[in-house]
């Protein structure tokens, strides 16, 4: 479809086109314009089935609006899945909250962000040194879909968030879920909140990259059973370290890992920060 038919399919449907994201599933893929439209408010996808999209759809708050010879149709992603649709066009995918990116975008300018950026916990965040290696591992980017496990107030996950990822955060603590809604919001991105253990979570979309944030060596292995293409691992106990290497190495990654100990500069005096392991592990090929 021509750019002057999507502006047009996109006025039609109420929309801005400056507020839209636009992406091609035949160009870019299924998967792709699937993990946009689980992270943007608003998305136009050319060249994709309706209710293949739906599918991918659930568990995310998102309506569909659908062009087809018909006119436009506005469906809820579990009707979209059930219809038939012979020869559709465009399809605007709307979140059903029009949360906004902060001033600093979509592809911040800077990340890894002060912690008091973050609602948190004393000593139940990952810190900023951390979060700037995991960052750089996971590789989080318009397209794919992150897990943080274990998310705690899910600075990671928003992090990923903001650099244009889809989010899921698995949390089971509810008031740890509370914060993780509330620093979505404050930094103006959708992270999808499952309050549980992974291993009660039910059954979760397919993650391109994973942080595991708390947890034992039982939810390493099961996050390594996805097949996700990167897992990093984040832990302050030295006794889990060998256990979630080997189970890494087990399922078939290449891993290595790094102890952060930071001194902060406050004032006139450095403060050390506690001591954590990041394992990260990239699936061979």
């Amino acid at each position: 479809m021509d750019v002057v038919a999507l502006h047009r399919f996109v006025t039609e449907a109420g929309r801005s086109w400056a507020e839209v994201t636009v992406v091609d599933a035949a160009e870019a893929g299924p998967r792709h314009a699937l993990n946009v439209c689980r992270a943007r408010p608003a998305v136009v996808v050319s060249g994709a089935d309706p209710a293949e999209l739906a599918r991918g759809l659930a568990g995310w708050r998102r309506t569909l609006v659908v062009e087809s010879a018909a006119g436009l149709s506005t469906v809820d992603p579990a009707d979209a899945v059930a219809r038939p649709w012979p020869e559709p066009g465009a399809i605007l995918c709307l979140a059903e909250q029009r949360f906004a990116p902060t001033p600093r975008g979509w592809a911040p300018d800077d990340w890894a962000l002060p912690d008091d950026e973050f609602a948190h916990r004393e000593g139940m965040v990952a810190v900023a040194e951390v979060r700037a290696l995991a960052l750089a591992r996971l590789a989080p980017r318009p397209g794919v879909l992150v897990w943080d496990v274990g998310a705690g107030p899910g600075a990671v996950g928003v992090e990923c968030a903001r650099l244009g990822a889809a989010v899921v955060a698995v949390e089971r603590d509810p008031v740890q879920c509370v914060r993780i809604i509330a620093n979505a919001s404050a930094h103006g991105v959708d992270v999808r909140v499952v309050e549980a253990e992974l291993a009660e979570a039910g059954e979760l979309p397919r993650p391109d990259a994973v942080f595991v944030g708390g947890g034992g060596v039982d939810v390493v292995r099961r996050c390594a059973r996805t097949g996700a293409g990167r897992v990093v691992v984040a832990t302050r106990d030295l006794d889990r370290v060998v256990a979630a290497r080997d189970a890494l190495l087990e399922a078939g990654y290449d891993v290595q890992g790094s102890q952060l100990s930071a001194a902060r500069l406050a004032g006139g005096a450095l403060l050390a920060t506690n001591p954590v392991t990041v394992l990260w592990g990239r699936k061979k090929a």
